[in-house]
């Protein structure tokens, strides 16, 4: 009996897959895009996610991006920080670019990630990230150089987050870097 659930475990998991990489496609890529020009400083306008759980209010530890950076190679580096009772620390993704413009790969403990740089005029960027390990976790970030949300890019922003059925989450700015033990 266990034979012959096989073949269709296999196929549910191919067609979860298909469904999963199918998503992954209909996210744009940035044409022309130059990880250079995001270099520096970003603050968080908004977050959303598939899961709606993702990031509790009430949770001490907060994690917030703090920048970007590029490396020789065209690697890039997102440079966090992790700050609650107690702690402040930071953290340094580093995704490798792939063969489409404005997107990148990277790997953590347990999991992989993708990054797609969206949108962005180096004032303002949409980044979708997806990080993939016993689930499938999609954000959507809209981030700029300043704390003012720019209409034309909050709209292109929720368009995603209604075509893909997201939560919102809320938003962490930390200014960086920790202070000394």
């Amino acid at each position: 009996m266990a034979l012959e659930k096989g073949p269709l475990l296999l196929l549910a998991l191919g067609l979860g897959l298909a469904g999963a990489q199918k998503a992954l496609e209909e996210v744009p890529v940035q044409p022309g895009f130059n990880a250079q020009k995001v270099e520096g400083r970003w603050l968080t306008l908004q977050l959303a996610a598939n899961h709606a759980d993702l990031v509790s209010p009430a949770d001490p530890l907060r994690l917030a991006l703090h920048s970007i950076r590029t490396r020789d190679g065209g690697d890039v580096d997102f440079v966090l920080f992790w700050k609650g009772e107690g702690v402040c620390k930071e953290t340094n993704i580093t995704v490798h670019p792939t063969q489409l413009q404005g997107q990148y790969q990277g790997s953590f403990e347990g999991g992989s990630m993708h990054v797609c740089f969206v949108s962005t005029d180096y004032s303002n960027l949409i980044l979708y990230v997806r990080f993939e390990d016993d689930e499938i976790t999609n954000l959507w970030v809209l981030l700029a150089r300043r704390m003012l949300e720019d209409p034309k890019w909050l709209g292109r922003y929720l368009e995603y987050v209604e075509k893909f059925h997201l939560q919102k989450a809320p938003v962490f700015n930390i200014d960086g870097p920790c202070p000394p033990p």
